[in-house]
Parts: C-alpha cells; sequence; structure tokens
C-alpha cells in the first residue's frame, strides 16, 4: 500500500521516542512524517514553523472578513492614515 508523506523527512514512532529533539532537529525546521506499522501517522512539526501557519491561517481569516465587509454594499469610508 502506498502513502502519500508531506515531509522531506521521515521518522518512526520509536525513534521519536529515543530522541525526540534529535527527530525534529532531522527535519531541518521542516515537519517530519512519523511513521507506525509503516503508515504516516502525523507530522511533527517545529514551533516556528506551527506559529508561522497559525499566522497564515489567521490573516485568511481576517482577509475573509474583509472581502465580506468590501462586498456587503455599504458604501466605503476612505481614511487616511495621519488620521488614524
Amino acid at each position: 500500500m502506498t502513502h502519500l508523506v508531506l515531509s522531506d523527512m521521515s521518522a518512526s514512532v520509536s525513534e521519536l521516542k529515543n530522541n525526540p529533539l534529535a527527530t525534529v532537529a532531522a527535519g531541518g525546521g521542516s515537519p517530519v512524517a512519523i511513521f507506525h506499522d509503516n503508515k504516516p501517522e502525523f507530522y511533527c512539526v517545529p514551533a516556528a514553523m506551527y506559529e508561522a501557519l497559525l499566522e497564515k491561517l489567521d490573516d485568511i481569516e481576517l482577509n475573509a472578513i474583509a472581502d465580506e465587509r468590501l462586498n456587503d454594499g455599504q458604501a466605503l469610508i476612505r481614511v487616511s492614515l495621519d488620521d488614524l
């Protein structure tokens, strides 16, 4: 059986248990696919990458709110940064 693996590095659950920090470091800042019984079970994502991912998701949500408000039919109010 084949599996889609969305990382360049992989490790077994046993390797993760033996040395979690080395397993994360092996990814070089990228996610590490963790395998159990020869199939990917989860991705070990470094904290900096996880934080960046959450920031991007937040930006996407805020952009969707801005687009919704832009297209709500109400008149736009122009404001300069100096007025703020």
